[in-house]
């Protein structure tokens, strides 16, 4: 039996960490000890096992010179928290501690106002900036996880309008002496640092644990096995029977996409030239146009300058000045009347999306052999999986192992193994200027000299622009580089340049498509060239059920190499 922290504060005997029984000795101890006082008394440090001891125990008040916490009793007694909420910042890619979402918890108070509410969330403390490095620190434990608590208005700029992550609030059913035995519990985890580690004690599977302080009777944290995404998370919570309902709350760069949507060219241009300062809002009184894209053109304006001035592009000063000019020219205009149109329509939950481990069965031809294929996804959501519930054009994968057995020569070969595979994909528009990038690591097979496939192992990384059309759907155009290694390779080794072009489009909602070419030009060492032409296609038949039908051509070394293979894909 181990504790989940590991901070040496947070035990009052020595081998608590992996002795509860020591422990709780030394907390009666210490409950008892006449020389306590005030708050670094233990009473005031451990309030939740202070309250569960007194009412197990039920000893003489006049015993315990202790006493209880009166300042922080006093606290809970100005807040009386009410209700909790869930919350789900979806996917961020360019973080790296938020690829797969994040979870926390939203105390609210009887102030009855969510903003005015208090955000508990764990996360590792580091500066690191580099993903990498972030990722395997992380998965070793490497950085001092803590719980942090903040106005969840800060929460909401910090996701909604800095990092462009939609959000979604999920209400649970504890009751109010459930929350209050939670928050004890969360004093006593004040300033308490736990190892942190990215699969398993991460912020979703910490927060479990909070839960259970609240409501014992949960069993959130022994149904985790081997790692835990912060998605599946929130199916865990459910399955439990906590969540009574679901809040999707956009952030501000889908708002201005919403209401760019539905303005033209020339007052998306307009507003973004109000924004920059170039134009006064007053020039708007002297254009002939509707007065419901006036309105909406306005409202892009201010939505887009406070964008700006989030992420620091606007100095103060200029943000008030230019602000204050838009509002009054909106004031001028009345009310809109088409507020139910222009409402932002929610997507589907992140919970009822697939799930995030596939497996993946099926058969296919490589040249003239026959194969047939198995695969293993750990983890998380491929380009071509249905998108209902994630983020569209991101691609997360980890550890997606194949396995192909050719029955002509009776052969079982590792095919391929990505350790890493990340696709980001975000159209460019007026108002973002994104860069989609791209990095793959890990086991793949390359044509050698002998006209066989070898398997070597690949770093490819590659960064570009993306964009948005409604007839080809979403376009990309990548510049890449390769590096292979292996025996197979002239001096062991080879790196490439070159790029590919895309495009990924969903003529139904069913069924989703994607055609690229590649064209790499390996002149390092080992000299050769690839080029490659791929049409991938994904039938989605239920939500944790898919087929997919994938077709390439390539030409390596001067040999010809000709793909098909169709997998039944299913989501658990």
């Amino acid at each position: 039996m181990e504790s989940l922290v590991d901070d040496p504060a947070f035990f009052l005997a020595e081998d608590g960490k992996t002795d509860p029984l020591a422990e709780l000795n030394a907390t009666i101890r210490a409950f008892f000890d006449p020389a306590a006082d005030g708050r670094d008394s233990a009473a005031c440090r451990f309030p939740a096992r202070y309250e569960w001891i007194r009412d197990q125990l039920r000893p003489d008040p006049g015993l315990l010179p202790a006493g209880g916490c009166p300042s922080f009793m006093d606290f809970l007694d100005a807040v009386k928290p009410e209700s909790l909420t869930l919350v789900f910042p979806m996917a961020h890619l360019n973080s790296p501690a938020s690829m797969f979402g994040h979870t926390l918890l939203v105390i609210e108070t009887a102030n009855k106002s969510k903003l005015l509410a208090y955000s508990v969330s764990y996360s590792a403390v580091t500066d690191e900036t580099i993903g990498p490095l972030f990722a395997v620190k992380g998965l070793f434990g490497l950085y001092p996880g803590y719980f942090a608590v903040l106005p969840y208005y800060a929460k909401l700029q910090q996701y909604s309008d800095v990092d462009h992550r939609d959000i979604w609030e999920y209400p649970l059913n504890l009751t109010e002496p459930e929350i209050r035995r939670m928050l004890l519990h969360i004093r006593e985890l004040d300033s308490i640092a736990s190892d942190y580690y990215f699969f398993d004690e991460n912020c979703s599977y910490v927060l479990f644990s909070l839960l259970e302080a609240a409501r014992p009777t949960l069993k959130l944290t022994q149904s985790v096995h081997g790692w835990m995404i912060p998605l599946d998370s929130i199916r865990m919570i459910e399955e439990q029977g906590l969540i009574t309902g679901a809040h999707y709350r956009p952030s501000r760069t889908t708002k201005i996409r919403h209401l760019a949507s539905h303005l033209p060219a020339e007052a998306q241009d307009r507003a973004l030239a109000m924004a920059d300062g170039q134009v006064s809002g007053e020039s708007l009184a002297g254009v002939v146009l509707p007065d419901e894209e006036k309105m909406k053109t306005c409202e892009l304006a201010s939505e887009y300058l406070q964008y700006r001035y989030t992420r620091g592009d606007v100095p103060g000063e200029t943000y008030q000045e230019r602000f204050l000019k838009i509002l009054q020219e909106r004031s001028t205009l009345g009310v809109s009347k088409d507020e139910p149109r222009d409402r932002i329509p929610a997507p589907v939950q992140p919970d009822k999306g697939h799930r995030s481990n596939r497996l993946a069965i099926g058969a296919g031809i490589r040249r003239d052999k026959v194969f047939e294929e198995i695969r293993l996804r750990p983890a998380y959501h491929h380009l071509m999986d249905n998108d209902s519930g994630y983020v569209e054009g991101a691609q997360l994968i980890f550890a997606d192992v194949a396995l192909r057995y050719y029955a002509s020569d009776n052969s079982l070969k590792l095919d391929s193994l990505d350790l890493i595979d990340i696709f980001s994909l975000t159209p460019r528009d007026r108002f973002f200027h994104a860069i989609s990038w791209k990095i793959k690591t890990g086991l793949t097979r390359v044509v050698g000299d002998d006209d066989c496939d070898h398997l070597v192992y690949q770093v490819n990384p590659g960064g570009g622009i993306a964009s948005r059309n409604d007839l080809f759907g979403l376009l990309y155009l990548m510049l890449e580089t390769d590096l292979l290694l292996g025996g197979a390779l002239q001096d062991n080794y080879s790196a490439g340049i070159g790029g590919s072009l895309g495009i990924i489009r969903c003529p139904a909602d069913f069924w989703k498509v994607h055609v690229f070419a590649k064209n790499l030009y390996y002149g390092l060492e080992d000299h050769f060239n690839t080029l490659e032409a791929t049409l991938q296609q994904n039938f989605t038949l239920t939500a944790d059920q898919a087929i997919s039908l994938d077709v390439s051509r390539r030409k390596t070394r001067g040999f010809y190499q000709t793909e098909a293979k169709v997998l039944w894909n299913l989501f658990f």
